[in-house]
């Protein structure tokens, strides 16, 4: 499970990062009480929730896809859904997890 802050101004709110899943994924999306789950592209699983004003992703690899467009493509859009759900880059987002480690 990954945790991700979320930028001042982005909203710890079930609602809104239900919305930009739809955004991301356009593919069925299930609620399981505050939490979100979905299958897309190259991605088995994909569960979404809010946790202590974080937002927390669990994801599970589809190993059978091995076509590298639909790889890219569904790279792009989880790196697609994070920036819209937490407002940060993936260079920001690496950033943040390097100083929680204590590598920086």
């Amino acid at each position: 499970m990954q945790q991700y802050k979320l930028k001042r101004g982005f909203k710890p709110e079930s609602e809104r990062i239900y919305s930009v899943m739809q955004e991301s994924f356009p593919v069925e999306i299930s609620r399981n009480g505050d939490h979100f789950e979905t299958t897309f592209g190259a991605m088995s699983k994909i569960t979404v929730w809010i946790e202590n004003k974080m937002l927390c992703v669990e994801t599970v690899s589809d190993a059978t896809v091995k076509d590298d467009e639909t790889i890219l493509q569904t790279n792009k859009a989880y790196r697609d859904f994070l920036l819209k759900a937490t407002g940060y880059t993936a260079k920001e987002r690496l950033k943040q997890a390097k100083k929680e480690v204590g590598e920086e």
